[in-house]
């Protein structure tokens, strides 16, 4: 076993050699490969290229080290061509620090039966003048950036839960198209995530409208992962056993605390001098990351944000044409 295995359970080494095609015996000869690749993509700044990050992009593509280095090449340029998304790619954002503690994402503590971590939004949580669509997915991706450090979640990959109770039409009609393929790229075209499911919960029907507008820009293996369950839990149950959920899903566990991922990210002692640098150096970016900090408000408990109106301008991907119109 290399360096690169240390920490792993037998359980996850095997799951990765039968499902992800993982031998180490070959595995700095397949790093290496995917890495003598880089000189074909001149036009793109890889600013990272050790092992260990490499290893992530194998394992979310099977080993296949061409769709590999695609993907890297895709994280990369996705990064490259939406400059300002990370030029401040910490916690301490004011816009990703609203989003995190309005529970954007929100994070069990404990994984699913397959050792999937399980993330979940409540949709209709989202105070447009509180925070940003882009705000939010700056969340989501910092988020998953702490997560994939973790070798066993590089192998057990991810759930997705999304309640859309009470997410009104109004703050749908706010989803705009650029915003969604935003969403789409950013997630499903350049993160090295494995996500084993995508589960709707509560959705009105303009969501179901919403998504047969996307579904033909969703891969088929992303369109296959997307569960739409409506208001019946007992088949998001045959997918995640309720022992693993908090009640909001008819799980056995107590109501999610809203507030707990974020001070996992911020931490007792966070100051707002220290950069988020816990996953990698610059985030990325060859701009520097600017500075600043947003006041803390009380931590919110489940769906429930503390309103700051008029704290957020809107930006040019959010005032484009709406998916759904009001009148």
């Amino acid at each position: 076993m290399t360096h690169l295995h240390a920490g792993l359970s037998s359980e996850t080494t095997e799951k990765a050699r039968l499902e992800l095609n993982e031998n180490p015996d070959t595995l700095h000869q397949d790093i290496q490969q995917v890495r003598d690749m880089i000189v074909t993509r001149p036009d793109i700044g890889f600013l990272r290229t050790d092992d260990d990050f490499i290893l992530r992009f194998l394992r979310a593509r099977k080993f296949d080290q061409v769709e590999t280095f695609r993907l890297l090449a895709q994280y990369f340029q996705f990064r490259q061509q939406n400059l300002d998304m990370f030029q401040s790619f910490k916690v301490d954002d004011p816009g990703i620090k609203r989003a995190l503690m309005d529970g954007f994402p929100g994070v069990l503590e404990n994984p699913d039966q397959h050792g999937r971590k399980i993330l979940i939004l409540f949709a209709s949580n989202w105070d447009q003048s509180r925070n940003s669509f882009t705000d939010i997915l700056r969340a989501i991706l910092l988020s998953l950036e702490v997560l994939i450090e973790n070798p066993e979640l590089q192998i057990n990959g991810f759930i997705l839960i999304i309640d859309w109770s009470n997410f009104s039409f109004k703050q749908a009609s706010k989803l705009t198209p650029n915003i969604l393929k935003l969403a789409i790229e950013g997630l499903q075209d350049s993160f090295p995530a494995r996500f084993g499911g995508i589960h709707f919960v509560n959705q009105p029907w303009y969501i179901h409208a919403m998504y047969t507008i996307i579904k033909p820009f969703l891969k088929d293996k992303t369109r296959k992962r997307i569960f739409l369950h409506g208001n019946n839990l007992n088949s998001l149950h045959q997918l995640i056993q309720p022992e693993c959920l908090p009640s909001e899903f008819g799980g056995t566990l107590p109501p999610y605390d809203m507030g707990i991922w974020a001070r996992t990210l911020l931490g007792p002692d966070y100051n707002d001098e220290t950069e988020y640098t816990l996953t990698y150096d610059a985030l990325h970016v060859r701009e520097n990351c600017g500075g600043g900090g947003g006041g803390d408000k009380d931590m919110m408990k489940r769906s429930q944000s503390a309103v700051e109106p008029g704290t957020l301008r809107p930006t040019d991907r959010e005032t484009s044409t709406p998916l759904l119109a009001l009148d």
